[in-house]
């Protein structure tokens, strides 16, 4: 048998009052199927009530051996060695409790568990509560099962089902000896004898846990008790158990003060209601079936039995209990009489008179007062109430005769009373009271009415239809109806009762009425009844009337105060000590008193009583009784005086003149007259009579009256014109003269102390809650009075504060009282007094809240106007030093009533209050933590409260503050406010350094650094419970059910801050680790409640968004936290669980179903909504907004203004407008009104401002509202980004990926772009959309690089996405870009990224060129199925078409206008859209709209901010960047011929040649010499960003002559004009001595512009200016010059150098930087053999004709230190480069050629056989794209060959990009090469100096000097050597091997290309004119 470490006894009972309680009292839904599984397994319990599990030696051996061979605990494997302690304790608590050994064990186990719920309590005294728990839990299941049953008194409209199931379980426990059992055990339990027992065996711990135990004990004996008397209310019970309840109570007896305890009294009631049958006269639908069950009619033998047992002569132990339980009975038998049915019971229906009397003897109504009403429990249940209404009710009207017979024997004895006064003797003992005492128990019965019930009205009955509609009776209908027979009896009652009263009767009757007038209604009745009682009478004094009337008692006070007035003595007399000449008798006291009583009640409960009275022009109350209390009367009268004009005073219209006659009448003494020696009026009083009667009802009276009149209305000019006027002599009086020597009188009644405290500090907590500072308060102001000028008073309120932000008495005495206070209730004890002291208490902490809310704006109004008050903030004087105690804890004993939250919700409130706004200051928190932590049981209690408060369970949101009518939902209400207070001082206290006061509340460690927490569950290594544990339990309360957490529904506000203080540990990073690592092993936080989401509550959104929020925030943390740590499992579990859309296991259908069908039902398997979209399903995106006021009498602007004024930023970060200022402010305005119309206007003015306040609420909550979604969707998007992001790629499979993204991005758009989506959620959504495309584009394209893409466009489409979804997609986006219209440009920023990412899915991706296409015929490659790129890039061009121009306005309009970034984007978005446009849609819409010539006349503007880039100074690049996204656009737009002419017609080339950027060139060192090198290397040199202003323009000239064909010489001759424009900086440029990477690529760009520009015949055709014509000749010249000899340093041996340094210079990527050299240079070499080219064939078509650029001379150049030399032969063309440089050129050409080939060939191989390749050469070739030493180790194996592949790529590419080049220079220098050789050979004169003459020779010379080409070449003479030499080396250097060569290269390359060139031509004819030569010569 394993033990239970949940404890048999208390673990499982608990579990079953929550089942019962859920059931019942909570209404859950599938309760009662719950409900049925525990009363089946707790039957036993049930049926052997509180029965232990008995000792057995076996068990006792058992546990014995625990300690040595261990036993099994249940839920745990193997068993466990426990400690002998332990297994002592286990035998003192089975022997104490009588209970079996391993129950007591479990006890004692569940004890340990559970003792961090109990901080100080040591194992086994916890197992003493936990076993009185469990049978509490037990009781109140009994007795909430009894309750739910059907039955005569109450329902509690559950379900029919629930009904049956507890009426059948109960009717089965009762017909088991249910009531025997309870009665014995009722009798059994006994608080002394259990804690005589306990303290025998030291089983009573501190205060606290004693007043727990006996708690709980009374708590079960009531809860037993209630289940008899819940059983009798709603059936009967049998003759048996009615005799048991009749013998248990025949032996009851009372307490000390004569009253019943609560458990007798519920017995008593029980047996009350077993007599009933008072039900019956209710006619209820089910009437006959309740009187079947009724045994007193269908069991003879019954009424026989109990009439037998009632009737009986034994005295009972109390005969008044005796006397109750008779009456009831004789009514019972009475009512029987009246039924047809009690024909058959009238032996014993006839006996009741005679039980009436025997009742009456023993002085029943005596004790229904003292013994039944005078128990504290009486007024805790509605029935018990109304069964006595209707007992006493019922008395009266059944038994009139008695009442009669009462009346009459009352009026005898008064007779014999009077008889005997006369004659001077003692009264007669014998008299009875009987009336005296029924009238004293009505009054006492109704004048308590806790439910609002309101009985008494059946006392009263219309006598005269009232003119008041709204009054009616207890019954409802018309005024004219009938009253029901008893009412009318009833009312005659009290009518008749009141008639010829004789004066014995008269108080108890006005006691009567005073209770009979309790509550609105009544007392109206009342105040008419005495109304008419007055008779009309002449002016005779004789008053002829009632006694009981308004005429008779006022007259009488009149006439005392007439007789008493004339007894005043002049001022200065001491009358106060005399006795009173004609005093007030004892008698007439008690009378007056008692009258005064009735008066207060009725007019307390009646307003229009109050007024009639009031003006009531003969008896003028007000002024009489204030004429009274100047007189010499008792000051307890005067109490009751003071009272009544309290009562009074509720009325503000009484309340002014209240105001005025207090101070006429100087009551209190505000003006001495001159020459008066001492005070008067009540301070004397108070400090001699009462203080030496060590009474104070006057003083008491006075504070309440004071109290209410501050209410109801403050008079400003108080006592104006006989001093300086205002409240304030009545605030010193208050303050000096009853608060600060309260503690020092003396007091008869101990509770009197507190009561007077109560009562004046709850004037001051008035004074300060209505008081605003205002500027005014500061300003010291005189008031003239009687000639002289006196300063003026300020406001109470502001007195006050100023007393409470000093170190005063008044501060000192508040605090302590609160040490006190925290004191007495540290004793757990009842003392007298409690209750005010208490409430005393909390108006202090209510003083301190308030002086700590308004001192901020109190102390800046106080700075502002200078004055010389000092005062000290509050929360300082805090920290000061108490006298008792003499240590600084008055925050710590405010801190302290929060350990008393179950006892003192309100106190606790206040305290959690106060704590909260002191927590705010910084530097206040260290303070607080040293004070909370430095005695080590003060700061276990202080954790204990705070843990206690949040732990609460009784809290409730949601309640209103109106709706505190019932003090359940009131306190409820305030522990919630408590929580969320706590809460918030925890999320104040965390935003602040660390160590503060939440971290210590959190349980981290304030004296070490906070990351060396090791956060444990509470009880494991001795870990307290701390916040965190009661937060994380209030949070996980229901996480385990389908439902989710309670808390999110019940307490929303509260589960919000909960989630949000979680968020904030996880956030902070010194708490982040241990609370992260806590939440994920201890709790698995995260996933529970992740689990739950969404939440969704119809109440309240704005909460719901709030904790979603602040939890998906702390999952993002957590993700990219487990990821960082690679925490795989941890991870998966929560991408699977936010990202699948299969239900979790357990929840499909059966898998071979699923099987089956799925071929016929494609994809139908049942999906769930992926757990991320049904979060953001939860965000509402529309958001209504109120409507626009509609004023009839303000203007609207102004009103706007005002609100605008109002306005300000709360403790959330919303800007909401302060409704309680805005309502002041309207109000002013309203009241500064004048003029009758105004007055007349007042009620519709108001009604505005109400309507305009209602429009600022509802605004405040739109504010809110949306403030919460963006939260969230920010929430929801970083939760989005980070599982992306973050979280390793393996983790979501690519095709899940992309099918994950595709869902979100429609259902994000789907929700934005509906009709009523909020604006402010746009930004947001367009972020997200722009991630989540950019992520989509990554999984597509590494998906294709991988492999997976198909290359012939598949039916399905691309990748794992279809096609139609990224149309979809498309249309989205494009829909979401056109739908933010003109504003919004930001954040199309976002959307321009999203669709460039988009549209780069359908970008080919680089292809290795493997030289093989011409294997392909043409028609092959026309006819070739359209790939998957091309197809999707067809289809998104159709979509964006469709759109027609509204999206190329859009589009374009931000090109050129706006935000820098939104700029850029929308360039990019162009430049991507015109390069797949093959129609030309877009470029047409461009060119015509205006937008392309906009662009290009922007580049002016932007040449002044590009010339501030190149400064030193590294300045902002925005400019750049622009102009490189203009620029990049403005090439694209030129790739087209058509784009190039319409560029050039926009006048592009003239806006480029009047920009100055061109001419900057800063020095290529500038950066050495200033040293301004951003160290990051993101900010480019100076000489770097001029070649990003430079090379785009080169590339954009490039592009427009390409596509500019021969014809359109405009192109070239406009570009020709910008370099010669520019020919400084490009001469420049082309001489440029250090060729670094960027220079060699300007080279490429320039040569290549040049060649194609800077032609002779370039400005033939051109009106250029005559003049200016030879200077652009010249220019042209030099520019042909430069790149001769550039070619000359490019193709000598300077190359090599070049390539050595490239590769020193870039150490990180030396391979990538060679090639790109390489490439650069071969492009150089061709531009300008290209050049050469066109020059040659420009020049001539015939070699003959022809000019020459290069000497005839084949010397190559050799390098003489690495510089560059071309030996020529002579002087003579020392400026021309010989045909040598060409042939070496074309040597090294088909070198290179084949060493690159060679290389593509090894690199086409690798790439074929990737696979294959060893570990080591991918490392190689990955190291040439990831930077970084230990980069390539990181990398998976996966994307290693990714990179492996790009790189193989890469290279490949380079390889066919220089083949082509090489093969290009080749044949160009073949071609300059034969007509070189064709005219120096053939037609080429020689000039030797001798045959000068040959006219061939003058011929060509003349050709010369005519050239301008030729001269410049300096060719000048030829010599015969010189062609000889020309022709032998050139035979040597073009041999046989180099032929061979060439020819090959054009079979490798040229013929693969499917491109025929003339090598092999070439080749043939040199060596043909080599031979021709040689021959001729």
């Amino acid at each position: 048998m394993a033990v239970n470490s949940g404890a048999s006894l208390w673990g499982p009972l608990k579990e079953l009052w929550d089942t019962v309680e859920g059931a019942v009292w909570r209404r859950q839904p599938e309760s009662v199927h719950l409900l049925d599984l525990q009363l089946k397994k707790h039957k036993p319990n049930f049926l052997s009530l509180y029965k232990n599990p008995p000792k057995s030696a076996e068990q006792r051996e058992k546990v014995r051996k625990a300690s040595t061979e261990g036993i099994a605990i249940q839920g745990q494997q193997g068993s466990r060695l426990l400690p002998e302690q332990l297994l002592t304790e286990a035998f003192i608590l089975s022997d104490l409790f009588d209970i079996g050994e391993l129950a007591a064990l479990e006890l004692l186990l569940a004890g340990e568990n559970q003792q961090p719920h109990f901080p100080g309590l040591s194992r086994g005294l916890v197992a003493v509560l936990l076993y009185w728990d469990g049978k509490l839990c037990v009781a109140n299941s009994l007795r909430s099962l009894i309750q739910s049953r059907h039955g005569k008194t109450f329902t509690l409209e559950l379900s029919g089902e629930l009904v049956a199931l507890t009426t059948r379980f109960t009717d089965e426990l009762m017909s088991q000896g249910l009531t025997r059992r309870l009665l014995t055990l009722v009798s059994e339990i006994n608080v002394t004898r259990e804690f005589e027992r306990l303290q025998k065996e030291r089983g009573l711990g501190n205060e606290k846990h004693r007043k727990e135990v006996s708690d709980l004990i009374k708590e079960c004996r009531q809860a037993l008790a209630d289940c008899l008397f819940a059983w009798t209310c709603q059936s009967p019970l049998g003759k048996d158990d009615t005799l048991a309840l009749v013998a248990h109570l025949e032996t009851v007896t009372v307490e000390a003060d004569g009253s019943l305890d609560s458990v007798n009294l519920a017995l008593v009631m029980a047996l009350l209601y077993c007599l009933d049958v008072s039900f019956l006269e209710q006619g209820t639908e089910d009437r006959e079936d309740l009187l079947q069950a009724l045994p007193l009619l269908t069991e003879k033998q019954y009424v026989s039995a109990v009439h037998s047992r009632l009737v009986d002569g034994r005295p009972w132990k109390l005969p008044g209990l005796q006397a109750v339980c008779r009456l009831a009975w004789a009514l019972a038998l009475h009512a029987l009489s009246q039924l047809p049915q009690g024909s058959a019971l009238a032996e014993f229906t006839e006996a009741d008179e005679a039980l009436a009397d025997q009742a009456l003897l023993g002085g029943v109504f005596l004790f229904m007062t003292e013994g039944m009403l005078g128990c504290e429990g009486f007024t805790h249940d509605e029935f018990y109430t109304r069964r006595l209404h209707s007992l006493i009710t019922d008395f009266l009207a059944l038994m009139p005769m008695k009442v009669k017979q009462l009346r009459n024997r009352a009026d005898e004895d008064a007779r014999l009373v009077h008889m005997s006064l006369q004659m001077g003797s003692e009264p007669p003992s014998s008299l009875r009271k009987d009336l005296d005492h029924l009238m004293i128990l009505i009054g006492e019965f109704y004048s308590k009415d806790p439910f609002g019930l309101e009985l008494a009205l059946e006392f009263w009955c219309h006598t005269e239809s009232l003119q008041h509609t709204s009054l009616q009776g207890s019954y409802l209908g018309m005024a004219m109806q009938r009253p029901p027979h008893k009412q009318v009896v009833l009312s005659k009652f009290v009518r008749q009762m009141g008639d010829l009263l004789p004066p014995t009767l008269y108080i108890p009757y006005l006691r009567m009425l005073k209770g009979l007038a309790n509550g609105p209604q009544c007392a109206h009745y009342c105040f008419s009844l005495l109304k008419t009682n007055g008779a009309p009478h002449g002016d005779n004094m004789q008053v002829t009337g009632s006694p009981v009337s308004w005429e008779h008692f006022f007259h009488s006070l009149m006439l005392y105060h007439e007789n008493l007035r004339r007894d005043l003595p002049n001022a200065d007399a001491t009358h106060y000590r005399l006795p009173p000449i004609r005093g007030i008798t004892q008698r007439e006291l008690d009378g007056l008193t008692s009258f005064l009583q009735l008066l207060c009640t009725i007019i307390t409960w009646s307003e229009n009583a109050r007024l009639a009275l009031c003006e009531h022009p003969q008896w003028t109350p007000a002024v009489v009784m204030l004429g009274l209390l100047q007189c010499s009367v008792q000051p307890v009268l005067k109490g009751e005086l003071l009272l009544c004009l309290a009562a009074f005073g509720k009325s503000p219209e009484i309340a002014a003149s209240l105001w005025q006659s207090l101070e006429y009448t100087q009551i209190l003494q505000t003006v001495r007259a001159p020459g008066q020696k001492q005070a008067a009026g009540i301070e004397v009083e108070l400090n001699e009579i009462e203080s030496s009667c060590e009474e104070y009802p006057l003083t008491r009276a006075f504070c309440q009256l004071i109290s209410t009149l501050v209410e109801s209305a403050l008079p400003v000019n108080l006592g104006a014109g006989l001093r300086a006027p205002g409240f304030q002599p009545y605030l010193t009086f208050l303050r000096d003269a009853v608060f600060l020597p309260f503690p020092t009188r003396a007091y008869r009644r101990a509770a009197e102390k507190w009561e007077v405290a109560d009562a004046v500090l709850e004037v001051f907590h008035k004074l300060l809650r209505d008081y605003e500072p205002q500027p005014s308060d500061f300003v010291q102001e005189t008031v003239e009075l009687q000639g002289e000028q006196v300063l003026a008073h300020k406001p109470p309120g502001h007195s006050l504060m100023f007393h409470l932000l000093n170190d005063s008495p008044t501060l000192t005495l508040c605090l302590s009282l609160l040490e006190e206070g925290v004191r007495q209730l540290d004793t757990y004890s009842l003392f007298p007094g409690k209750k005010q002291l208490e409430s005393a208490v909390l108006h202090c902490l209510c003083l301190l809240d308030l002086a700590l809310q308004k001192e901020v704006v109190f102390m800046d109004l106080l700075r502002e106007s200078q004055a010389s008050l000092i005062v000290s903030p509050l929360e300082q004087l805090l920290q000061g030093v108490s006298a008792q105690s003499r240590r600084a804890d008055h925050i710590v004993n405010i801190a302290r009533y929060l350990y008393h939250s179950s006892s003192n919700p309100e106190a606790a409130f206040q305290s959690a209050k106060i704590l909260q706004r002191i927590a705010r200051y910084p530097n206040i928190q260290n303070r607080l933590l040293g004070d909370f932590t430095h005695d080590q049981t003060v700061s276990d209690k202080l954790m204990a409260g705070f843990v206690e408060c949040l732990d609460n369970e009784g809290a409730e949101e949601g309640l209103e503050k109106g709706d505190d009518s019932e003090p359940a939902k009131k306190e409820a209400r305030i522990r919630h406010e408590t929580q969320i207070h706590i809460l918030n001082l925890l999320i104040t206290s965390l935003e602040l350094k660390t160590p503060n006061l939440a971290l210590y509340l959190l349980g981290y460690e304030v004296k070490k650094p906070i990351n060396s927490t090791n956060l444990q569950d509470a009880g494991v290594l001795g870990c307290p419970r701390s916040c965190l544990h009661a937060i994380l339990s209030l949070l996980q309360r229901g996480s385990e059910r389908r439902s989710g957490p309670v808390l999110t529904s019940q307490a929303p506000h509260l589960a919000e801050l909960c989630y949000q203080v979680i968020y904030q540990l996880c956030v902070c990073s010194d708490t982040s680790g241990p609370t992260m690592r806590y939440l994920r092993t201890s709790q698995d936080f995260l996933f529970t409640h992740l689990q739950h989401l969404p939440f969704i509550l119809p109440g309240d959104e704005i909460s719901a968004l709030s904790q979603m929020s602040w939890l998906m925030k702390t999952a993002a943390i957590e993700l990219r936290v487990t990821s960082l740590n690679r925490q795989r499992s941890h991870t998966q579990r929560l991408l699977n669980l936010l990202l699948d859309d299969q239900p979790p296991d357990g929840e499909t259908g059966m898998e071979e179903s699923r099987s089956v069908s799925g071929f016929l039902h494609f994809d139908t398997v049942s999906k769930v909504r992926r757990k991320l979209l049904s979060v953001l399903d939860a965000i509402n995106f529309s958001q209504d907004v109120p409507e626009l006021l509609q004023l009839d009498f303000f203007e609207r602007t102004q009103i706007e203004q005002v609100i605008a004024n109002c306005e300000h930023v709360n403790e959330h970060g919303h800007t909401v407008c302060n409704v309680k200022l805005l309502h002041r402010v309207l109000v002013a305005e309203v009241n500064a009104l004048q003029g009758m119309a105004a007055i007349g206007q007042r009620p519709l003015l108001m009604e505005e401002v109400n309507s305009i306040l209602q429009q600022v609420v509802e605004r405040n909550r739109v504010r809110r509202s949306l403030s919460a979604k963006r939260h969230a969707l920010q929430s929801w998007r970083g939760l989005v980004e980070t599982l992306l992001t973050a979280c390793p790629a393996d983790l979501i499979p690519a095709d899940d990926r992309q099918i994950i993204i595709r869902d979100l991005l429609l259902d994000l758009h789907d929700k934005v772009l509906s009709e009523d989506s909020a604006g402010e959620l746009m930004p947001i959504v367009a972020g997200a959309v722009f991630t989540l495309t950019a992520h989509l584009s990554q999984s597509v394209l590494s998906e294709q690089q991988q492999g997976a893409g198909l290359e012939g466009g598949s039916s399905s489409g691309f990748a794992s996405i279809a096609n139609s979804a990224l149309h979809l997609i498309l249309r989205k986006l494009l829909d979401f870009i056109l739908c933010t219209g003109g504003g919004f440009q930001r954040l199309r920023a976002h959307l321009y990224g999203a669709l460039l990412y988009y549209l780069q899915i359908a970008q080919k991706p680089e292809e290795p060129d493997t030289l093989q296409q011409a294997g392909k015929s043409m028609w092959e490659r026309l006819t070739a199925p359209e790939d998957g790129f091309s197809k999707l890039q067809r289809e998104n061009l159709a979509i964006i078409e469709s759109y027609g121009t509204a999206l190329m306005e859009v589009v374009c309009r931000d090109a050129c206008d706006g935000h820098e970034i939104g700029r850029m984007l929308a360039l990019a978005v162009l430049d991507r859209i015109l390069s797949i446009d093959r129609q030309s849609q877009w470029l047409l819409y461009v060119c015509n709209s205006g937008y392309l010539r906009v662009l290009v006349e922007s580049l002016r503007q932007d040449d002044t901010a590009l010339q501030t880039l190149l400064s030193p100074q590294p300045p902002l690049l925005k400019p750049l960047y622009i102009y490189e996204s203009k620029m990049a656009l403005l090439t694209r737009v030129a790739k087209t011929g058509q784009g190039a002419v319409e560029l050039l017609r926009c006048g592009l080339v003239g806006q480029l040649v009047e920009c100055q950027v061109f001419d900057m060139v800063p020095d290529s060192d500038s950066h050495r010499v200033f040293g301004q090198r951003d160290p990051s290397g993101f900010i480019p040199s100076p000489l770097d960003r001029y070649r990003q202003i430079l090379l785009p323009a080169l590339r954009l000239f490039q592009v427009i002559l390409t596509s500019t064909t021969t014809h359109h010489q405009q192109g070239a001759t406009q570009v020709l004009q910008w370099l010669i424009v520019h020919a400084d900086t490009i001469q420049g440029l082309l001489r440029c001595q250090e060729l670094s990477m960027g220079a060699l690529q300007e080279l490429s760009l320039l040569t290549g512009i040049i060649s194609k520009t800077a032609l002779p015949g370039a400005l033939e055709g051109q009106d250029v200016n005559s003049a200016a014509l030879p200077e652009f000749q010249g220019h042209i010249s030099r520019f042909q010059r430069q790149c001769l000899s550039l070619l000359g340093r490019l193709a000598g041996s300077e190359r090599e150098r070049l390539l050595k340094q490239a590769e020193i210079a870039a150490p990180g990527d030396p391979a990538e930087r060679r090639e790109e050299m390489e490439v650069a240079m071969q492009q150089v070499c061709a531009n300008i053999m290209e050049y050469c080219q066109t020059l040659l064939l420009q020049s001539s078509a015939q070699a003959q004709f022809s000019i020459c650029l290069f000497s005839p001379s084949v010397n190559e150049p050799a390098s003489r230190d690495g510089h560059t030399d071309l030996a020529l032969p002579s002087a003579l063309y020392s400026r021309v480069p010989s045909l040598g440089l060409v042939l070496f050129l074309l040597k090294n050409s088909a070198a290179d050629f084949f060493r690159f080939h060679q290389s593509h060939r090894q690199a086409l191989g690798k790439l074929q056989s990737l696979e294959q390749l060893p570990p080591e050469e991918l490392k190689e070739l990955c190291a040439a794209l990831v930077s970084g030493t230990g980069g390539v180790e990181k990398i998976s194996s996966v994307q290693r060959s990714l990179l492996a592949k790009r790189r193989l790529v890469q290279l490949i590419n380079n390889r066919a990009k220089l083949l082509a080049l090489c093969s290009y220079v080749i044949e160009t220098c073949l071609f300059v090469m034969w007509r070189h050789l064709e005219y120096y050979l053939l037609y080429c004169t020689p000039t030797d100096p001798k045959d000068s003459l040959m006219p061939g020779a003058s011929a060509y010379r003349s050709r010369l000097t005519d050239d301008s080409f030729g001269r410049a070449l300096g060719l000048s003479r030829v010599s015969q050597q010189d062609l000889e030499q020309l022709q032998s080396d050139m035979g040597a250097g073009f041999g046989e091997a180099l032929q061979r060569k060439l020819l090959e290269v054009e079979g490798l390359y040229s013929q693969v290309r499917s491109r025929y060139t003339f090598i092999q031509a070439l080749v043939r004819r040199i060596r043909g004119l080599l031979l021709t030569y040689f021959r001729n010569t």
